[in-house]
């Protein structure tokens, strides 16, 4: 069985944001432990934000797709794997892909919730450029199309 300070040391080595959540009421989930890479991902100290709402890094920006199956996931005890746009403690927007597990009491109650947390910022604005070329090519093919069927129009007029 692994020991309480090696499980601290392999948590605190992640390169991955871990958070744990105690489960309050029915709707909040309160921070009660933070790991270092949680605090550089968000620019936030675990003083600063211990025993708050998990929600702050949504800040104004709540209506998010992800945010409602993360509430059904805690509802029904489950887990799930959603991108959330975040923000860091100076404002900046980050994409994150948090990992979301539950874990239950004896009489099978939620408790604690733990998120495993990845800045995947650079793929979705990678994804976000991706489909932007795309929309451009797209719309140049149908330039190309439109200019070759005047072209031909031209050809047969002479």
């Amino acid at each position: 069985m692994i020991n309480a300070s090696l499980l601290k040391m392999v948590i605190n080595a992640s390169h991955d944001g871990i958070v744990v959540a105690e489960k309050e009421g029915d709707q909040d989930t309160i921070l009660i432990y933070v790991n270092p890479a949680f605090e550089r991902m968000t620019g936030y100290s675990s003083e600063e934000i211990l025993y708050q709402d998990c929600r702050f890094l949504q800040a104004g920006d709540r209506d998010q797709p992800g945010r409602a199956r993360i509430r059904e996931a805690l509802r029904s005890n489950g887990s799930c794997r959603e991108v959330l746009r975040n923000y860091r403690k100076d404002g900046t927007p980050f994409w994150n892909e948090l990992s979301l597990s539950t874990v239950k009491n004896a009489d099978d109650g939620l408790t604690y919730v733990v998120g495993v947390q990845k800045d995947v910022t650079t793929q979705v604005k990678a994804q976000q450029r991706l489909a932007q070329l795309e929309n451009e090519a797209a719309a140049l093919r149908a330039e190309l199309a439109e200019l070759k069927a005047t072209n031909g129009e031209n050809k047969s007029a002479n």
